[in-house]
């Protein structure tokens, strides 16, 4: 009888520490944002995208090369006009089937907050083409603004 009570009180203890920690991770795998655009039409697999900041200011966003492979090195970029920025990720995220945490972090490119670079890459689906979801987190010091771009990669 103490044993099964030793096991209960266990196995409740791991399910709340667990939970402690989700809880904790959580932000990890969803950024809290304080801005969050409309996913934009524009389509990567084409050209460059641009989206207006709620400063006024403009973000080109890029993936190369086109059209967007799988298992391949991708450069991305990011460039701002009328914007200063500290920190710019891309979280990239598949649409329909989870495929993990992949959000590199950006560089950036002569210390002038106008230009980010920095590669990724995706993983293959088993079902050929994959649709995903890009979003550029763009960190300004005190606004962090989320600016959604899909498309399709794969065969």
């Amino acid at each position: 009888m103490t044993r099964n009570l030793l096991l209960d009180t266990a196995i409740l203890l791991a399910l709340a520490v667990f939970g402690v920690v989700a809880y904790k991770l959580a932000p990890l795998l969803q950024p809290k944002t304080d801005v969050l655009l409309p996913v934009s039409s524009c389509n990567l697999n084409q050209q460059a995208c641009i989206a207006t900041l709620p400063d006024g200011g403009q973000m080109e966003f890029s993936i190369e090369p086109r059209p967007i492979p799988a298992l391949r090195p991708l450069q991305l970029q990011a460039r701002f006009r009328g914007s200063d920025v500290r920190r710019v990720e891309v979280d990239l995220a598949g649409i329909e089937m989870k495929m993990g945490h992949n959000r590199p972090l950006l560089a950036a490119q002569d210390g002038d907050g106008k230009r980010f670079s920095g590669q990724a890459s995706l993983p293959v689906c088993i079902t050929g083409s994959m649709e995903w979801e890009a979003t550029v987190l763009v960190d300004d010091g005190r606004t962090l603004v989320a600016v959604p771009f899909r498309f399709v990669s794969g065969n």
